[in-house]
C-alpha cells in the first residue's frame, strides 16, 4: 500500500470513528476514552556576536492534545489520535532555517499545526503491534528521538512490533515510512528499518544493541552498556560504540568509504541530591576516504551544548568531526527542584583550518538550567535555561565562527 494512503486511511478511520460513540446494535465503537494534553508557553532569545543578523526573540506556545480509546469493544485494541499546534501570537522577531533573506537569528519553532498521533495498537500477551503515527524515542534518543525540546515535536510513521516474552529482554522492530515535525509539518517519506534490543542482566549491567537503517541516508549499528549501583552514593555509567555506513556512497559511483564511528563514555554520581558527571563523546570526522558521523534523527539538542552550534541534524557534523568532553554539576531535591550546570570543551577529531594554519580548537560552552514544580497546581512546571558558546580557532565550520548566547523562560502544564 502507498505510504501516504496508509497514513491517510488511518487518520480517516480514527477521526471518523470519533463521530459516533456507539452503533445501533449496541456495540461501542469507542470506550474507556482517555485524554491527556500539554500547554507549554515559552520565551526564547538568541544572539550571535559579530553577526549581520539581529538578535532573535520568540514567544510561542505549544498545545498538544492526545485522545486514546478502546476500539470496537475489543480488549487491548486501542485507537490513538493527537494534534499539536505551535502559535507565536504574531510575535515574529525570529527567522526559521528556510527564511530568505534572514533578518533575525534562527529559532526553529514554526507557527504551525500537525497531526502528532494517528495510530492503532493491539497487545496480545507480551507482544504489542503498532500501525500509524506516534512520537518515538529509543534509548537515550541519540539516534532516534522526537526532539521534544523544540515546540513542534517530531512524529514518526511506523509499522512496529514490540515483544518482551523473555524476562528482562525487550525487542523492538519497526518499518519507518515517514516522519515530520520540528522545522516543518511536511512529512519526509523514507524506507527505513529500526531494530532495537535491550537485555537487563542486573542493575549493574544492561546491554543494548541496535541497527537503524535509514533508507539511503545511513546505516547506524552499535552496542551500549549501562548500569547503576549503590543506594546512598548512587553511581551510573554508559559505554557505547557505534559504526555508521552510507549506502549511497558505499555502493554508488563515488570513491568515498563510509566508515564513520561514534563513542560515548559517561560516568555520573548522585550523593544526597548532589549531582556530578563526566562525559566524553566522539563523532568521527572525514578525510579524502571517509565520511563524517551524523545522527540525523536524534534528539540532538540534548547533546553537544544547548546553543545548538553543533546540532548535527541541521548544521552537519564538522568535517573534522567533533569531540565533546564535558563536566556537569548540580543539585536536585524535592521542593528545591533541579539546578544543573555543564561545561563543554569542543575539539575536532581531525585538524581543521584556522587563521594561522590548522587546529583542533572548536570552542567551549557553559549551559545552566533550573527546573521546579510550581506549587498548588498539579502538573505545572517552571524552567529557566541559559547557554553561552565561546568560539574557538577553527574558521572552516560556519556555525562555530562566532560567540552565541541563548536563554529561555518556560512554563509547562500537563494534564
Amino acid at each position: 500500500m502507498n505510504k501516504k494512503l496508509l497514513s491517510n486511511t488511518l487518520t480517516v478511520v480514527l477521526l471518523g470513528s470519533t463521530t459516533y460513540l456507539s452503533a445501533d446494535d449496541g456495540i461501542n465503537i469507542l470506550s474507556d476514552i482517555k485524554i491527556k494534553g500539554e500547554l507549554r508557553p515559552r520565551y526564547e532569545i538568541a544572539a550571535v556576536s559579530d553577526n549581520t543578523l539581529e538578535k532573535a526573540q520568540a514567544f510561542t506556545n505549544r498545545t498538544h492534545l492526545v485522545i486514546s480509546s478502546k476500539l470496537l469493544n475489543v480488549d487491548n485494541l486501542v485507537a490513538i489520535i493527537g494534534l499539536q499546534s505551535v502559535n507565536n501570537f504574531g510575535f515574529t522577531n525570529y527567522s526559521l532555517p528556510a527564511t530568505a533573506p534572514k533578518k533575525y537569528e534562527v529559532i526553529n519553532d514554526p507557527n504551525a499545526a500537525m497531526l502528532s498521533e494517528a495510530s492503532l495498537e493491539y497487545k496480545l500477551g507480551n507482544t504489542k503491534a503498532h500501525a500509524g503515527r506516534s512520537q518515538l524515542n529509543l534509548d537515550n534518543q541519540r539516534f532516534i528521538g522526537t526532539v521534544g525540546w523544540r515546540q513542534l515535536e517530531r512524529s514518526y510513521d511506523t509499522l512496529s512490533v514490540t515483544n518482551n516474552d523473555i524476562e528482562n529482554f525487550n525487542i523492538f522492530v519497526a518499518y519507518l515510512y515517514g516522519y515530520g515535525g520540528v522545522g516543518s509539518v511536511t512529512t519526509t517519506e523514507t524506507n527505513s528499518v529500526l531494530l532495537h534490543a535491550k537485555y537487563k542482566v542486573s542493575e549493574l549491567l544492561n546491554i543494548t544493541a541496535y541497527d537503524y537503517m535509514l533508507g539511503s541516508v545511513s546505516d547506524t549499528y552499535g552496542l551500549a552498556l549501562t548500569g547503576k549501583l549503590g543506594k546512598e552514593m548512587k553511581l551510573s555509567y554508559r559505554g557505547e560504540y557505534a559504526q555508521q555506513s552510507n549506502p549511497t556512497l558505499e555502493y554508488g559511483t563515488t570513491n568515498v568509504k563510509a566508515d564513520a564511528y561514534y563513542v560515548n563514555l559517561d560516568l555520573a554520581t548522585n550523593i544526597s541530591g548532589f549531582i556530578a558527571g563526566l562525559n566524553y563523546e566522539l563523532l568521527s570526522g572525514s578525510d579524502a576516504s571517509k565520511t563524517t558521523f551524523n545522527p540525523k534523527l536524534g534528539t540532538n539538542h540534548k547533546f553537544n551544548g544547548w546553543a545548538d552550534v553543533f546540532y548535527v541534524g541541521a548544521n552537519g557534523t564538522p568535517t573534522g568531526g567533533l569531540i565533546d568532553a564535558n563536566l556537569r554539576l548540580g543539585y536536585k531535591t524535592k521542593g528545591f527542584g533541579k539546578l544543573l550546570a555543564f561545561y563543554h570543551n569542543f575539539t575536532s577529531d581531525k585538524k581543521m583550518s584556522s587563521a594561522t594554519g590548522t587546529t583542533n580548537n572548536l570552542g567551549s560552552e557553559i549551559d545552566i538550567v533550573y527546573v521546579n514544580k510550581i506549587s498548588y497546581v498539579n502538573g505545572l512546571t517552571g524552567l529557566a535555561k541559559f547557554a553561552s558558546y565561546s568560539k574557538g580557532d577553527v574558521n572552516s565550520f560556519a556555525n562555530a565562527q562566532n560567540d552565541k548566547q541563548v536563554a529561555w523562560l518556560q512554563v509547562d502544564y500537563k494534564f
